[in-house]
């Protein structure tokens, strides 16, 4: 098998970039061009909630090549994972971390489509907020909090991936290995 895995980690890498440049972008410049001009609540909620919807389907392709990217990187890495000291418990981390941007994006685009659905001219759209009232104090303010932790964790997920590339180093890759031997014939 080859050492190179160019598009896999072309893959993880861009997936990530666009995931947390997006989401960093989205809470910073797209929530405060519509905090700038929207003027009332509902405006301000049409304006960010306009941007999100657009922006939904290629954060998709990105989490979704991103996952794809990693988990073509841990199918080839496998061997690493399991001898090299210090790996499993990054890629654990790695792992729990992805699991928990991928609960705020979801988190998100909950409550932005709740912020939608309330905010918006459309009078079957209203009728279907009518029917189930949303608190819209309440979920701006989650909302809020959710759009800040997605670039949170997949910043700490970028710092995570650099921890991966240095453990790829030769000399990592043999240290690691020997520390692994010796602890095993410890026991």
């Amino acid at each position: 098998m080859s050492g190179r895995n160019t598009w896999i980690r072309s893959l993880h890498d861009l997936g990530l970039a666009a995931w947390f440049g997006g989401s960093l972008m989205g809470a910073t410049g797209l929530n405060g061009a519509a905090e700038d001009e929207g003027g009332t609540d509902e405006t301000r909620a049409r304006i960010a909630s306009s941007g999100w919807a657009k922006w939904a389907p290629v954060n998709a392709a990105a989490i979704g090549a991103h996952l794809f990217g990693g988990g073509g990187l841990l199918a080839v890495n496998a061997h690493r994972v399991a001898t090299q000291q210090g790996v499993a418990a990054s890629t654990m981390a790695k792992t729990v971390v992805t699991a928990a941007a991928l609960a705020a994006t979801a988190y998100a685009r909950v409550l932005g489509k709740k912020i939608e659905l309330a905010s918006s001219q459309d009078p079957e759209e209203r009728e279907k907020t009518a029917r189930h009232p949303v608190d819209l104090d309440q979920a701006r303010r989650q909302l809020a909090w959710a759009q800040w932790a997605v670039p949170a964790l997949t910043g700490c997920l970028v710092v995570l991936n650099a921890l991966h590339g240095e453990q790829q180093r030769p000399a990592e890759q043999l240290h690691g290995m020997w520390e692994r031997a010796r602890s095993a014939y410890r026991r």
